[in-house]
């Protein structure tokens, strides 16, 4: 595979697998977990394409790309976890519109359901990367969240990487696909904080109101 015909993040990716096999392809994911804007959705395929090309097992595609996002994860876990709760606090209270109840709120909600977020988090796009933060605000046990990173990133990247495998050199066809996908996400996120900055402001001007 010559390096010069593609571009950008699938480039950079095919350099890595081809200098070092399939721990580039694990060393991709776990910047692509430090940094979301590196999308698995190109890093997974392209290993399952070189795979395919006999560059690489595909076994050891799944196990190191798996490997590279726990790897990752842990890293966003530890940041979190030296943020800490007592700093997350003193951040939303400076911004505009967020209240230390919301931050209580979050609390609750990631106490009951934080291990089926952190399993399934693993699966939808842009969230796979952050949910480790906050995972690591509350210090979930490291252990469960070490698990559920692993068997989430599993199903995912298997599933990635075996598509580029089956497909070739039409790889690229997961990446359309995915980023389908993650312009829906996108869009719910988009939604979900224009409601939340219309109830606060909403809130605002009845208080402004009742004050008169």
């Amino acid at each position: 595979m010559n390096t010069t015909t593609v571009d950008g993040v699938a480039g950079w990716a095919i350099g890595l697998m081809e200098q070092l096999g399939a721990p580039g392809a694990g060393l991709a994911i776990a910047l692509e977990n430090l940094f979301p804007p590196l999308p698995s959705e190109v890093i997974l395929p392209l290993a399952g394409f070189t795979a395919s090309r006999g560059d690489m097992d595909l076994l050891d595609a799944v196990v190191w790309t798996t490997l590279g996002s726990v790897i990752g994860a842990l890293a966003l876990y530890a940041v979190g976890a030296l943020l800490g709760r007592d700093r997350v606090v003193a951040i939303a209270c400076r911004l505009p519109l967020v209240k230390v109840s919301d931050i209580e709120r979050s609390e609750a909600w990631f106490a009951r359901h934080g291990r089926k977020t952190v399993f399934f988090g693993r699966m939808i796009p842009i969230f796979r990367s952050l949910i480790s933060v906050p995972a690591g605000v509350e210090r979930m046990p490291i252990v469960p969240f070490t698990l559920l990173t692993t068997l989430g990133s599993l199903i995912w990247n298997t599933a990635f990487v075996v598509a580029g495998y089956l497909l070739g050199e039409n790889w690229s066809l997961v990446e359309t696909y995915a980023g389908i996908l993650s312009k829906v996400v996108v869009g719910a996120v988009a939604l979900t904080v224009a409601v939340f900055v219309w109830v606060r402001l909403a809130e605002r001007r009845k208080g402004r109101h009742g004050a008169r």
